[in-house]
């Protein structure tokens, strides 16, 4: 059992002006949905996490986006 990830930063058209950060995450198909409940719950708990995108293919590997809001701190004069 493998878990995969990977992350990228992009500013896109869900905001104008805001930056957001995905992770992709692969589940493979042996993780009960029960496991994958509490991975992604524990993510968006303790990373700030939230739910893109679930795609299940035909073999049962769960493809998971998950964004979280990029901010920056912008200077004070």
């Amino acid at each position: 059992m493998t878990l995969s990830t990977s992350t990228r930063a992009t500013t896109g058209p869900l905001g104008r002006g805001v930056e957001w950060e995905f992770e992709r995450l692969v589940l493979p198909r042996d993780f009960s949905r029960s496991v994958v409940t509490r991975l992604l719950v524990d993510r968006a708990e303790h990373g700030g996490w939230e739910l893109d995108r679930v795609r299940i293919s035909p073999d049962g590997t769960r493809r998971v986006v998950l964004r979280r809001r990029i901010i920056r701190q912008s200077r004070s004069a």
